[in-house]
């Protein structure tokens, strides 16, 4: 099994925590935040340039789950139920919101938190779940 890949990037107080593969390039934390969030620059993640309330309220938002943070000093809490939510991403990935457990075509299963993208469109590379393929493919619906 690929090991995840993660990163961590900190303003002092919060760590806001990517997980690449999970990312589906929704664009959102640019959108909200575009002077944390600088795709073109490295690090690309400048979580200095916003309060910990800033980043903390532009993470939660985030659609595919890729961004999670954390406060310094404090223990990471997942959560242990969380209500379940469906929503139709147009001409993207489908979303759920909530605690699941998704068994993959090779029988292996994982819990997911928060929000998972589920692949709409047929085209990505990390299935069940969206990669961003779909706009690259043009996909409606």
């Amino acid at each position: 099994m690929e090991r995840e890949i993660v990163k961590e990037y900190s303003n002092g107080e919060l760590t806001v925590v990517w997980k690449p593969k999970k990312c589906i390039h929704a664009a959102e934390c640019v959108k909200a935040l575009p002077e944390v969030y600088k795709p073109k620059e490295k690090p690309w993640i400048q979580a200095e340039n916003a309060t910990t309330d800033e980043l903390k309220a532009q993470i939660e938002k985030c659609p595919s789950g890729a961004l999670s943070y954390y406060i310094e000093g404090e223990e990471t809490q997942e959560a242990v139920a969380l209500e379940t939510k469906v929503e139709v991403l147009e001409n993207g990935p489908l979303l759920v919101y909530g605690t699941l457990k998704v068994t993959d075509k090779d029988g292996n299963t994982e819990t997911k938190n928060k929000t998972t993208a589920f692949c709409r469109c047929g085209e990505s590379k990390n299935k069940p779940y969206c990669d961003g393929a779909h706009v690259k493919a043009g996909f409606m619906g």
